[in-house]
């Protein structure tokens, strides 16, 4: 998914901030029995806006949930996964993608940058970062998980590829600017710097036996710590009239 079309459909889902705060004070002479710190606030069920609104039939922003694409020129060997090579796998994707890695295309000085990592990976020239092997898709062997670098921009791209046969699959392919990655259990999670100073998206993806790819399943907007508060919420107006009430209204 592209970095544009995220930051698109985050910007109308993303409308707020959502703090939860907790304490607890235990006393040196606490018995262990239940206090009581005062009435205790009444619930408000939600409120139904505008019950007569025609509810939309189609999404405002395409939002890609998965991707799956055969990865041409890679053969898998017997020995699995682990003896693919990872530069051999990006170099496939390039020239299969020539629309995003040509002359013209967005990415188009990954090409070059390629061409560092013949010798080696840890050439720091070389834009793939480390290839890690982890089962995603839950039938007991290793799939790949690779990062590297889209020049000239500032964005990583995210591939998990697993082996079908002898063939290779990508079932994951995400881009973006990225402060972290994380496996958790068969998941990716993927940190990315928000507009606000102190706050990061989350987006995790995780298998779907469905459709045979890893979707997008969640989409956060968290505080990391750092930067400038969210301002809070404004103090209530006095009582009385409020002078921009139209007259006549209740």
């Amino acid at each position: 998914m592209s970095d544009r079309r995220r930051r698109s459909a985050r910007g109308v889902r993303v409308a707020g901030l959502v703090a939860v705060l907790a304490a607890g004070l235990t006393g040196c002479g606490d018995s262990g029995g239940l206090l009581a710190h005062g009435r205790a606030p009444v619930a408000v069920g939600p409120a139904t806006l505008w019950p007569d609104l025609r509810p939309a039939s189609s999404p405002a922003y395409p939002y890609d949930v998965a991707s799956r694409e055969t990865v041409e020129g890679i053969r898998v060997p017997g020995g699995g996964i682990r003896a693919v090579d990872p530069v051999a796998v990006v170099t496939a994707e390039m020239a299969a993608h020539p629309d995003d890695y040509g002359s013209k295309g967005a990415y188009h000085a990954t090409v070059d940058r390629m061409k560092d990592c013949a010798e080696s990976t840890r050439n720091p020239k070389c834009p793939l970062l480390k290839a890690y092997y982890r089962d995603l898709t839950g039938d007991g062997r290793d799939d790949l998980t690779l990062g590297f670098r889209l020049r000239p921009t500032n964005q990583t791209a995210v591939r998990v590829y697993t082996a079908e046969g002898h063939t290779l699959v990508r079932v994951l392919s995400d881009n973006d600017a990225i402060t972290g990655v994380e496996l958790a259990g068969r998941s990716v999670i993927v940190r990315s710097p928000a507009e606000i100073s102190g706050y990061e998206y989350r987006t995790t993806w995780a298998w779907d036996a469905e459709q045979r790819a890893m979707v997008f399943t969640r989409d956060e907007f968290l505080r990391t710590g750092g930067g400038t508060a969210a301002p809070g919420p404004s103090a209530s107006p006095p009582p009385g009239p409020n002078p921009n009430t139209p007259p006549g209204a209740p």
